[in-house]
């Protein structure tokens, strides 16, 4: 049996997996997100720790000695400092941060070909940038610090007492040559940031350690268990989904939503609007188009209005598409893709005294869709055109809903009904990690098929298709959302 644990900005999930890929028990503890200023998010790491041993004792409480070894998965681009031993020595700040705004002006400063190997957007909440931040507004704990991790890697680090990372997370930090793969130390050196905390890259699947006895006890697990390096939530994601070859697509409605297109060369964007992150497996990358504001803003609206989940979709999809002329900006949070700009608002225009909360239910649920649309036409702009569209996420279960994004993307959604992707695609790495004989801190780069199991050995999940129908109503409403942001962008 394989462990899987998902490291997720609000809770901790563990996963066990058979040797044949069948889910065999899982669990989550939750712990907060902390807001201590305006526009910060943090979490005490000591949370995650206390979780994992609530999460894990739950679903190996009757399996423990059949575990063989323990893969990772976790939340992109957040930062945890800590001593050699991973004693924290601040709380981890987390990717929705919005504290490093000022410091992505360092980064602009050494100009478009300096920043090129990056291949991402310069995005507040990366490590680079919270890191910047440090420097300046912290330098105490920055100059005591020994490590600086990326959320899981720094789990691992207390689980095994050694520090690494992988390609999938090191490409979300904005301090990696993406298509090399090793950190971008010319850059770093540029910026003037630390390089010597950098951990060092391993492959996704690599034996990046073995289960302590302190950390054993914690768990209720046996020490000395191989601890696989794992993958970025995203990327697990994909490989616990199944979706491993060049040109797969798949569609996240969470809190925020991404759509991921696999590929199997680097290539960027040449617009600057969405991301290039390596995959969990050897030279595989994808591109993302990310989007902050989807179960985020429709969680606001249905507390603001005061219904019930069912009540929300019930009453909204009482409205006729268009919604009467309103129309919803769902930029609670700002915007990634493809704005790239974390200062704008929220908003519903149009309103008229023939509205109800029915029309404002209706019309949140079109804008996070033609918000999502947006982000899937940045992702076209690359020179992508999937055919097929995978849906996924526990944001987009109710079939309206599904109705609803599929008609706005102009493509059929084949649902992929896999639970917990992320802690699933652990657990995969943990099985493909240990069916090679290989040294502790292998480098990642390789070129050898995978032993114990190909991309095209791992399964696709069930799926559920829904076909996606002409709607004139519709298209007019989108275009009007489209033409509505640059023109009301100052007032947000």
């Amino acid at each position: 049996m394989f462990l899987g644990i998902d490291l997720g900005t609000s809770s901790l999930k563990a996963l066990l997996m058979g040797a044949d890929g069948t889910v065999i028990a899982e669990a989550s503890h939750p712990y907060p997100v902390n807001a201590p200023h305006p526009g910060w998010a943090e979490s005490d790491p000591q949370d995650w720790w206390n979780a994992g041993a609530i999460a894990v004792r739950k679903v190996v409480q009757s399996y423990a000695a059949q575990v063989q070894a323990i893969g990772l998965s976790g939340q992109m681009h957040g930062v945890v400092v800590c001593d050699g031993a991973g004693n924290p020595l601040r709380s981890a700040i987390l990717w929705a941060d919005g504290r490093s705004h000022y410091e992505l002006e360092h980064y602009r400063a050494l100009g478009t070909e300096a920043l090129r190997p990056l291949a991402n957007p310069l995005t507040v909440g990366m490590a680079g940038p919270s890191l910047l931040w440090l420097r300046q507004g912290e330098p105490e704990v920055y100059r005591m610090a020994r490590w600086a991790l990326q959320p899981k890697d720094w789990l691992r680090l207390r689980l095994t007492g050694q520090a690494a990372t992988e390609p999938s997370d090191a490409s979300g930090t904005l301090m990696a040559d993406v298509a090399a793969g090793t950190w971008a130390i010319a850059l770093l050196e540029a910026l003037h940031l630390r390089t010597d905390w950098l951990p060092p890259i391993v492959a996704s699947r690599a034996i990046a350690g073995t289960l302590t006895r302190s950390a054993a006890e914690h768990l209720g697990l046996p020490a000395d268990l191989p601890v696989v390096a794992g993958a970025a939530d995203t990327a697990a994601a994909l490989l616990g989904s199944g979706l491993t070859t060049a040109g797969d697509c798949h569609l996240t409605v969470g809190t925020g939503a991404q759509i991921t297109l696999v590929g199997d060369r680097p290539t960027l964007d040449p617009h600057g609007c969405t991301h290039l992150f390596h995959a969990a497996l050897p030279n595989q990358w994808y591109t993302l188009a990310a989007m902050q504001n989807a179960g985020l803003a429709l969680e606001w609206v249905r507390q603001l209005l005061g219904l019930s989940w069912a009540d929300l979709y019930d009453q909204a999809f009482t409205v006729e598409p268009g919604c009467d002329g309103l129309v919803c900006l769902p930029y609670l949070t700002g915007e990634r893709t493809p704005h790239l700009d974390p200062t704008p608002t929220g908003a519903w225009i149009g309103l008229g005294l023939h509205h109800t909360r029915a029309h404002l239910a209706r019309a949140t649920l079109e804008g996070v869709a033609f918000a999502i649309a947006q982000g899937f036409a940045a992702l076209q702009a690359t020179g992508a055109n999937p055919d097929t569209l995978y849906l996924a996420g526990g944001g987009s279960l109710h079939p309206q809903w599904r109705q609803l994004l599929a008609d706005v993307l102009q493509r059929p959604l084949h649902s992929v009904e896999t639970q917990s992707a992320s802690a699933k695609g652990a657990a995969l790495l943990a099985r493909l990690g240990i069916g090679q004989d290989r040294q502790i801190g292998e480098p990642w780069k390789e070129k050898q098929a995978i032993p114990g199991g190909s991309a095209t050995q791992i399964a696709p999940a069930p799926q559920i298709t829904i076909p996606n129908a002409p709607s004139p109503a519709l298209e007019t409403a989108h275009q009007r959302f489209a033409q509505l942001y640059p023109a009301v962008r100052s007032q947000l």
